[in-house]
């Protein structure tokens, strides 16, 4: 929260003290992001401050008679985030670098599938992103509602409970940061560190309560064809080319039975970020898989690689197969669009104000660090 957004609330506070508020005379409170990089001047201190802003908060919204709800429950949820900072700690850069390090650590298992988690955190950032509505402006990654039920039950959320549970020993290291902070720097981690492109990042989210959870349905039904890929990717606001290139992450990762029903990974590298993807879309051939399980495709030489109706779709339709062609030809061309198309889904929903700075960063890699 920066130091404009504190000195207005607690004027309001001392304001309240003395004179009823009413809606007319109130005006609207918006919060900048607790991990702004801007310090506070100097020749104030914040600790009277954040005790003003934790009194205000802890005194309920009896206070306060806002002139829209929206108002009263961004501020609340952002001001219960920033009772969790320490006084006189803005999160830097530096500190952000601190946590990507402690993720990229975690990744390596030998008990997890292919031996990363990898792909999973991907999953969960993507998941926790791509709920955004760009009508209702509701979903995406502030607010982390896949924390909550039904959200975390949610059929397209099976199986990310394993990367919720592995982040949380990170969250209580580093308590200051948010859940969509975390999953979102999660998933940058995560590519980059298995040699995928640099994503722009930048923090800001901040976490909501249970009545923010999505519905279900949002998220893309693997069973379905190339008009449900853009209704579902339309809604966030993305064009052909970006559902093409966002589509690219299938080539890390497996599918399991008792998660989705469907079974085997998309390529023969899955925890290495490649344009294989589309290559083996293009260059292989694929049949209908012929067991007791969903609809799926299996290619004709191995059988040992699997495609989802909706990856299949790609190479159906016209304006997708464009870009998938593309994509195989040139891995350069996919990593340059998949980085600006997932630093853009990882910020859906985020109003721009509650941002940490005004452009994303790029977070240095476990090896760009240590050859410095």
């Amino acid at each position: 929260m920066s130091f404009l957004a504190f000195r207005r609330l607690a004027s309001l506070n001392l304001r309240s003290a003395a004179t009823p508020l009413r809606s007319s005379l109130v005006p609207r409170v918006r919060f900048n992001s607790t991990g702004t990089s801007t310090p506070p001047p100097a020749a104030k201190s914040n600790t009277g401050l954040y005790t003003t802003i934790g009194l205000a908060f802890a005194a309920g919204a009896g206070y306060w008679v806002y002139s829209s709800q929206d108002d009263t429950k961004g501020a609340l949820k952002e001001g219960a985030q920033a009772a969790k900072v320490p006084a006189n700690f803005t999160p830097t850069k530096a500190d952000y670098q601190k946590v990507y390090n402690k993720i990229s650590s975690i990744l390596e298992t030998d008990n997890y599938d292919d031996g990363s988690y990898a792909p999973v955190l991907v999953r969960l950032a993507w998941h926790a992103s791509g709920t955004y509505d760009k009508e209702s402006k509701t979903g995406g990654s502030n607010y982390a509602t896949m924390r909550f039920a039904p959200e975390s039950l949610h059929g397209a959320n099976n199986g990310l409970n394993v990367a919720r549970t592995l982040l949380e020993p990170i969250k209580k290291e580093f308590s200051w940061i948010s859940y969509g902070d975390l999953w979102t720097l999660a998933g940058v981690a995560a590519v980059q560190e298995i040699q995928g492109p640099k994503i722009p990042w930048r923090p800001g989210r901040v976490d909501g309560f249970e009545n923010d959870v999505t519905p279900d349905g949002r998220l893309p039904d693997a069973a379905q064809g190339q008009d449900h890929i853009r209704k579902i990717f339309y809604r966030m606001g993305f064009n052909d080319q970006e559902i093409v290139a966002l589509s690219g992450a299938h080539a890390l990762g497996r599918c399991h039975t008792d998660r989705s029903g469907f079974e085997g990974p998309w390529t023969f590298s899955p925890t290495t970020f490649t344009n294989d993807y589309y290559t083996l879309l293009v260059n292989e051939k694929w049949s209908w898989r012929k067991w007791n399980g969903p609809k799926q495709y299996e290619d004709t030489k191995t059988k040992t690689l699997m495609m989802l109706p909706t990856d299949y779709s790609l190479i159906q339709d016209k304006k997708f197969r464009e870009w998938v062609t593309k994509y195989a030809k040139s891995q350069d061309l996919f990593f340059q669009d998949f980085s600006k198309a997932f630093s853009t889904l990882l910020e859906l929903g985020v109003p721009p104000a509650q941002f940490a700075s005004p452009e994303p960063w790029l977070l240095s890699t476990v090896d760009e660090q240590s050859s410095k």
